[in-house]
């Protein structure tokens, strides 16, 4: 994971800066959200607690097979806002992430590193990566137990509670067989470069 550029940047060949005090800052608005995944997938993820995407929607596509629904993703949205939690990691951790979430500087992978303005809890922009999803299709529903579980990681994170129970209204399915999958071998922090059989987001198209 590379820090967000000082002027523009292409999909999966982000320039380079020096991250703030050593650190990137990551913008997490879905799953990473809950305290127990990110803790699963980074050793040291300092949670710097919430904050906001102005002019955004939480939208649903693809499919992942561990949870049997649609996975979440970032699309513009005048007048709409997408709250999430900031987070400061270290290089391994942006690494260790990126490789749950297969996300690849090649631009091959299901998500992609954006560059975003968010605002924090005091008020003040920030400058952050999140993940984008590169190939979207038609919008899905996420399985019922999967968006639970990224509503309850915004209720634990202190995200605002109409927020919460806006995420809860979101449309969904229950999964056709019990989720989230575990796949043999795969438990903790993942420190390769590349992930496309890590079990954690594994998409069909």
């Amino acid at each position: 994971m590379t820090m967000p550029p000082a002027t523009s940047a292409v999909k999966g060949t982000l320039e380079t800066r020096p991250p703030e005090n050593g650190k990137i800052l990551f913008f997490a608005y879905g799953a990473n959200m809950h305290p127990e995944q990110i803790a699963a997938r980074c050793l040291g993820a300092k949670c710097l607690g919430p904050a906001r995407l102005a002019g955004h929607r939480l939208a649903f596509f693809g499919t992942s097979l561990v949870w049997d629904g649609a996975l979440e993703t970032v699309v513009p949205s005048p007048g709409r806002t997408v709250w999430g939690v900031l987070y400061a990691l270290s290089h391994l951790d942006a690494d260790s992430l990126d490789a749950w979430q297969d996300a690849r500087f090649n631009g091959t992978g299901t998500y992609f590193h954006s560059p975003v303005t968010v605002t924090d809890a005091a008020g003040a922009p920030r400058e952050a990566l999140l993940y984008k999803k590169d190939m979207l299709g038609a919008p899905g529903k996420p399985s019922l137990e999967y968006l639970r579980h990224i509503a309850r990681g915004a209720e634990l994170r202190g995200l605002p509670p109409h927020y919460v129970a806006e995420l809860l209204e979101t449309p969904a399915k229950k999964a056709g067989y019990p989720v989230p999958v575990e796949r043999p071998g795969r438990g903790g922090v993942v420190r390769a470069t590349t992930c496309a059989d890590c079990g954690s987001l594994i998409e069909t198209h």
